[in-house]
């Protein structure tokens, strides 16, 4: 049978024989052959092909084929994912199951090939210590690229189809994020860094094309619950791998990707997930360097801790309070003007990137060291921590002691360094930093020059270099003054009085104010009293200017008010124009989603069409390699051919089989002629080999004599170069010993010129010292001009001001008025829309009791009508039977004398049914000769009115409402026993008519005078003829409908003319018979 044409259950059997023959490829071919097929794949159950499957995916493994077993993970899905999503599941996790097996197994075989060294004296062999040299790679690194690298690659590639495999089905979500997590546990035990960044990308790529999906009941909807909790926690495990691996930049982005989950989700998430997301985020923060934004999360989650963990104990709330307080405290002091930012305003990048880190721990503006030390205070986290971390809270905010700052936070750090264990020991460092700093804040607070080895002193943990670093960013970040005198080792504090320190309030504790402080405050100062003075030489100034700015207002408004009630009434208008503008653009919305909508369609008709045509493409592609594939089979042949005349071909082709013959071509069988040629070569080149070593024995024997000679030439050599070394380090220190001679006498000839130096420096100053106090008493002069000028233009824009405050106050006072007469109107309206509901009530209340008193009358009317028909059908019903029984009385039979014989005497006597029915003899005159009612001329066969209108055309009694609840009609319920009578009766009478065909005519005639007389006991009334009473009642069954015992809501019945002609029809039809 074709391999196309083989049903699943043969495949999988011919697989089984391929494999117990060793050719896994074969079988992996005939089982994929059963999912290409589109003629079998759909029409049989998941019993049946979920074997089959299974072992496909074994044979993929195996053969490390991972491309054709997610061909075949395509295929299942797309037979499954609606039908049994369960089967496509264990087949997924089998499937990754035994790619998981097979690596750790691969992994195991490495580490052992690396143990089985066949020399345990020599582990380092001279081709290990080569190969090691040249690659930089140990046995274990190559033992793993041979062994383990293509089990790893395939157990990734296999993690990356399951999961494009899953990535949009709502029923295998599960599954998704359990791969997903499956894959980071991968990463994280083979420290794939590089697979773990494409992961990442992919799980990331994977949220947004989830986000772009139609709304369907098997996509995955973004908008679900159970969706964002399982993307979130996922996204956490991404979070913690990532932080396991120190990829720091992938960790930033996974908690940008949880913190996008949490703002999409309605729901807030669980207290521990907001703990964990805190907590990592603190790390990540720490990790950048970001010691502020650190903090703020370490804050953020003991405010979380205690806000949800109702039964902390007081050791863990010390705990935490201890490390929130030293990640605060470690924080450095802000800068004062960060470089040109202060002055310029070009790159806005570090408030945007700040802005950004706060949006992630949920605040609203960044947080500062200042804010952060207010929050701690305000919840009580100082009292909370041990009283080592209070004093050292204390000795760095509050209180004021230089001399002993540096002393005291050594002996709370070298508390923290008892513990190696404490997660305290990473903020020494910066808190180190930070106290030095304080102590340069609070030292030129106190000292205007000191000496830097007091410095030094004072600063226990530090050396010159560092204090000096220090310094120098004091002045550039913190906007301090210092300056180091290296000549005096000394350092001065706030020498320059003309430059002012930054406005704010200083940070930290301050004992006094700089001098340059001092004079800024001064001018402050005076400016205030002038400001005072002002006012009481000019007690009424203010009240003259409020009279008259209010006059200038009142004028304003009755300019004013025509044009602003214009202005109100044309807002209306605008508001109307607003609502039919924005239901016009509601209204193009809807156009363009349903244009939207229609492209979609289009598309997906194009990608189906596509796919047609790709699948087209792929069966000529086929069709084309089967043609080359007959043609490599010929050349083959022929090849076979050509090598089987020669010696060497010969040979090779009794190596080789028929089934690895029919895997190579052409080629490698002229590979393998080749390749048994070369062996030859090599053997040639073997007795070579050999006598090559003996030429090599000779020369080592050579060499082995000339090494004894070869070192006596290196020890004279090595002799000779340090004689020459020591000569040469000998010249050196004569030269160095001059040269310092000569630079201490250029020293003493310079000092001689000091005091004159000195002296005219000295000359200097004085010179210059006039041409200062002119240029200082011109600039004061300039600066009185430029005072009273300011205070002119304040003066006036106090004025301007002032109006406007009074101008505003009016136009409030205007709105609220407008308010108010706009809440009574609208009050107004309410009272009067009530009203009208209320008389809209009566209204329809009234209109409801006339319209039922209507009812009940028309209701009225149709029972008496009712009442009218059934006493019509009454008289109608009496009529018939009436004209039945005539009808019996002249159809009926009269005794004949055809019986009798020439005697005059009857034969068989004068029985009475012999008399009733003498025209049933056999051998005189039948009554069949006679014409009877079957033979003669039937109503049904003369004219009938087709044109004419139809009881079954018309309104049935079955075709409007059922009444189930009320009683049957009377011809439902057995009323008249001839015209309402069973139909079981019926159709048995009417099987014993078709017996009665068939039997002699005396058992005949006798049972039909016995149905006749019980007819007649019963009835009491003579039986007319069955077939006329058939025909009379199929004629007038038809015109008339079944009386209605209840009528409910129903139209009144009609008297149509064409259903009384039909009844006049029937009444002609009876009396004529």
């Amino acid at each position: 049978m074709a391999r196309y044409g083989q049903r699943p259950e043969n495949a999988l059997k011919r697989a089984n024989e391929f494999i117990e023959v060793g050719k896994k490829a074969r079988a992996l071919d005939t089982l994929q052959e059963v999912f290409r097929n589109k003629k079998w794949t759909y029409n049989w159950a998941e019993s049946v092909l979920e074997p089959i499957m299974y072992k496909y995916l074994e044979l993929c493994v195996e053969l490390k084929k991972s491309h054709i077993a997610k061909e075949g993970l395509f295929q299942y899905r797309n037979m499954f994912q609606a039908v049994n999503v369960s089967s496509l599941e264990n087949v997924i996790r089998y499937y990754l199951r035994l790619a998981e097996e097979k690596t750790e197994a691969a992994r195991k075989q490495s580490q052992q090939a690396v143990i089985d060294i066949d020399d345990l004296d020599n582990l380092a062999t001279p081709e290990s210590i080569l190969l090691s040299a040249v690659s930089g790679e140990d046995a274990q690194d190559r033992s793993d690229r041979t062994i383990l690298t293509p089990w790893v690659k395939f157990l990734w590639e296999s993690y990356c189809q399951c999961l494009e495999l899953l990535r949009t089905n709502a029923h295998v979500e599960t599954l998704y994020h359990d791969i997903a997590r499956m894959a980071f546990a991968f990463c994280l035990e083979y420290v794939r860094k590089t697979e773990f960044r494409k992961l990442c990308e992919k799980l990331r790529k994977h949220l947004e094309d989830i986000s772009k999906l139609p709304q369907m009941a098997s996509n995955v909807s973004i908008n679900k619950m159970e969706t964002q909790q399982l993307n979130l926690e996922t996204r956490l495990i991404q979070l913690d791998s990532a932080i396991q691996m120190e990829l720091w930049q992938e960790a930033y982005k996974a908690i940008e990707d949880i913190h996008g989950l949490m703002n999409l989700s309605k729901k807030l998430p669980v207290p521990k997930t907001m703990a964990n997301y805190y907590q990592k985020l603190a790390m990540v923060f720490w990790k950048a360097g970001n010691y502020l934004f650190h903090s703020a999360a370490l804050f953020k989650l003991f405010q979380l801790s205690r806000d949800m963990k109702k039964n902390m104990s007081s050791d863990e709330l010390q705990r935490m309070a201890n490390r929130v307080l030293l990640a605060t405290l470690s924080i450095p002091l802000p800068s004062a003007h960060p470089e040109f930012d202060r002055f310029i305003e070009t790159d806005k990048s570090p408030q945007e990137k700040a802005q950004k880190l706060a949006v992630l721990l949920g605040l609203l503006q960044p947080p500062s060291r200042a804010s952060l030390l207010k929050d701690i205070v305000r919840l009580n986290v100082v009292n909370l921590a041990s009283p080592a971390i209070q004093d050292l809270y204390n000795w760095l905010e509050v209180e004021f002691h230089p001399l002993d700052l540096c002393c005291r936070v050594e002996s709370v750090v070298t508390t923290l360094q008892q513990d190696e264990s404490s997660p305290l020991l990473q903020y020494i460092p910066a808190l180190q930093d930070l106290t030095l700093v304080r102590l340069i804040h609070q030292i030129s607070q106190v000292y205007q020059t000191i000496q830097l080895t007091r410095l030094i002193e004072l600063a226990k943990f530090t050396d010159v270099f560092h204090l000096e670093r220090l310094l120098v960013d004091c002045v550039r970040y913190n906007d301090m003054q210092i300056r180091i005198d290296h000549g005096k080792k000394s350092i001065h504090f706030g020498v320059d009085l003309s430059e002012a320190q930054r406005e704010d309030h200083p940070d930290g504790p301050v004992l006094q104010a700089m001098p340059s402080e001092q004079i800024r405050c001064q001018l402050v100062n005076m400016a205030t009293v002038l400001h005072r003075a002002n006012n009481i030489i000019n007690p009424n100034k203010k009240k003259q200017e409020r009279e008259k700015l209010r006059a200038q207002m009142v004028q304003y408004y009755h300019d004013t008010k025509v044009k602003e009630h214009q202005r109100i009434l044309g807002r209306h208008k605008i508001i109307e124009e607003r609502k039919e503008y924005i239901e016009h653009m509601h209204y193009v919305r809807e156009q363009e989603e349903e244009r939207r909508q229609e492209e979609i369609q289009r598309q997906q008709q194009l990608a189906e069409q596509k796919r047609l045509e790709q699948e087209r493409e792929e069966r000529e592609r086929k069709r084309q390699q089967s043609e080359i594939q007959q043609i490599k089979d010929r050349t083959l042949k022929e090849k076979m051919q050509q090598i089987s005349q020669t010696s060497h071909g010969q040979k090779v082709l009794k190596k080789l089989d028929e089934d690895e013959i029919k895997k190579l071509d052409a080629e490698q069988i002229a590979a393998r002629e080749a390749e048994e040629l070369q062996k030859e070569r090599k053997e040639t080149q073997q007795k070579l080999k050999s006598q090559e070593k003996k030429v090599d024995y000779l020369e080592r024997a050579k060499r082995t004599e000339e090494i004894p000679l070869i070192i006596k030439a290196m020890e004279e050599k090595t002799e000779q170069a340090k004689q020459l070394w020591e000569q040469q380090e000998a010249e050196r220190i004569q030269a160095a010993i001059e040269e310092r001679k000569q630079m201490e006498a250029t020293r003493e000839r310079l000092a001689r010129t000091k005091e004159e130096a000195e002296s005219f420096l000295e000359k200097i100053m004085a010179e210059r010292k006039s041409i200062y106090l002119e240029k200082l008493a011109a600039f004061e002069a300039k600066l009185e001009q430029e005072r009273a000028k300011r205070l002119l233009e304040r003066k006036i824009q106090r004025k301007i001001d002032r109006k406007l405050q009074w101008e505003r106050e009016i136009a409030e006072a205007a709105e609220r008025k407008r308010m108010e007469e706009e809440r009574a109107q609208r009050e107004e309206e309410r009272k009067r829309m009530e009203e009208e509901r209320a008389k809209r009530e009566e209204e329809e209340k009234a209109r409801r009791a006339k319209e039922e008193a209507k009812e009940a009358e028309r209701l009225a009317k149709l029972e008496r009508q009712a009442e009218i028909s059934r006493q019509k059908e009454l008289e109608i019903e009496k009529k018939l039977e009436e004209d039945r029984l005539k009808a019996m009385e002249r159809d009926r039979p009269q005794p004949s004398s055809w019986r009798k014989n020439l005697g005059g005497e009857s034969v068989g006597g004068g029985s009475s049914w012999r008399i009733k029915q003498e025209a049933r003899e056999r051998d005189g005159p039948r009554d069949r000769d006679v014409p009877r009612d079957r033979d003669g001329p039937r109503d049904r066969d003369g004219p009938r009115d087709r044109d004419g209108p139809r009881d079954r055309d018309g309104p049935r009694d079955r075709d409007g409402p059922r009444d189930r609840d009320g009683p049957a009609p009377r011809w439902q319920r057995g009323g008249d026993r001839n015209m309402d009578r069973d139909r079981n009766m019926d159709r048995d009478r009417n099987m014993d008519r078709e017996d009665n065909r068939d039997r002699p005519r005396s058992d005949f005639r006798f049972n039909r005078d016995r149905n006749y007389d019980r007819n007649m006991d019963r009835d009491s009334k003579p039986m007319e003829n069955w077939r006329n009473a058939s025909n009379v009642k199929k004629e007038q069954a038809p015109a008339r409908d079944p009386p209605s015992r209840e009528i409910e809501k129903r139209d009144p019945p009609k008297e149509n003319k064409e259903e009384k002609k039909n009844d006049d029809d029937g009444w002609a039809t009876v009396t004529r018979r």
